[in-house]
């Protein structure tokens, strides 16, 4: 499964990761915002990418939890890194996807058949993030990106969280408005006035006119925030949850995706990227979802952690 706001599968099996143990803890750096509980809606009736399965409907019950005000920065990441030794998957394999208009024109690439804007990258990874030539310097305040599924995980286990289930990130979304498309309502974002995310303007893939001030990531703290006061939970980076992938329909087509997802072990991801734009994905909205295999890492991928609530883990139905 890919496309411009998924990311092109790695398509290679590594072993389980082994995280170093922690020289110090994380607590220190945990900005996060108070999420009350209840009985939280999980999907859409009005779904755009059907086959993605973001319908019927569901409800879970709740518990309150506490979630990042923003996606894990690249700052943050650096303390993880330094504390632990820890060592990507991307910097394991050598090399990452990154989307071809962050590079320079002279740089020797190799395309992803079909979405030939995905570039392997040699060398790219989360402190280098469009290759070696290039650093995190000045976008310290960034979503880090180049992080699969499982460098999110061996980041939680340090910073005593876990990345959200499908519900508690959709209930988080929301900020308390029932049934909202996007974090601020129902209102579309278009290509000229209206711009409350950092997401594509123009005709992709081709032409960005960036009318919402940034070509590429944002700063993690950016645009006003939804009502729970958490920033960018539509567009920025694609963000990790728990789940696994899977589409609850009972077509035929839902089974043979399922089947798939099931046998490259994706997981769920939420809330779009910079990438997205409504001609092509439309994936910024709070029902939307998309699956990649737990060892992709892109340079619009990130995460943010979920903790618990006066001593709670949260749950969900």
């Amino acid at each position: 499964m890919s496309d411009c706001c998924g990311a092109p599968v790695r398509g290679e099996n590594l072993l389980p990761l082994v995280l170093p143990k922690a020289a110090v803890t994380a607590a220190d750096v945990v900005d996060a915002a108070d999420i009350p509980g209840g009985m939280a809606s999980i999907g859409t009736r009005r779904p755009f990418h059907e086959g993605d399965g973001e319908s019927p409907v569901r409800t879970a019950r709740l518990k309150p939890f506490r979630m990042d005000r923003t996606a894990v920065t690249n700052a943050r990441f650096a303390q993880f890194i330094a504390a632990t030794g820890y060592v990507t998957e991307a910097e394991r394999f050598g090399w990452s996807f990154v989307f071809f208009d962050l590079l320079p024109d002279d740089l020797a690439t190799r395309g992803a058949l079909g979405i030939e804007w995905w570039r392997r990258v040699e060398g790219a990874m989360w402190s280098h993030p469009e290759g070696p030539d290039f650093t995190t310097e000045g976008r310290e305040d960034h979503p880090v990106t180049h992080v699969t599924w499982n460098d999110a995980e061996a980041f939680a286990a340090w910073a005593g969280g876990r990345l959200p289930t499908e519900a508690e990130w959709e209930h988080a979304a929301r900020g308390g408005l029932r049934d909202a498309t996007f974090p601020w309502g129902d209102r579309e974002p278009d290509d000229e006035g209206f711009t409350p995310c950092n997401i594509w303007q123009g005709n992709f893939p081709n032409q960005n006119t960036a009318t919402d001030g940034f070509r590429w990531t944002a700063p993690a703290r950016s645009f006003e925030p939804n009502g729970y006061g958490l920033y960018n939970m539509s567009g920025n980076t694609w963000e990790w949850t728990a789940d696994r992938f899977r589409v609850r329909s009972l077509k035929k087509a839902s089974r043979a995706l399922n089947e798939q997802a099931a046998a490259a072990d994706q997981r769920l991801m939420k809330g779009g990227s910079f990438l997205c734009h409504k001609s092509y994905c439309f994936r910024y909205r709070i029902a939307a979802r998309h699956g990649n295999t737990p060892d992709t890492s892109t340079s619009h991928i990130g995460f943010r952690l979920v903790y618990p609530a006066e001593g709670r883990a949260s749950e969900h139905a």
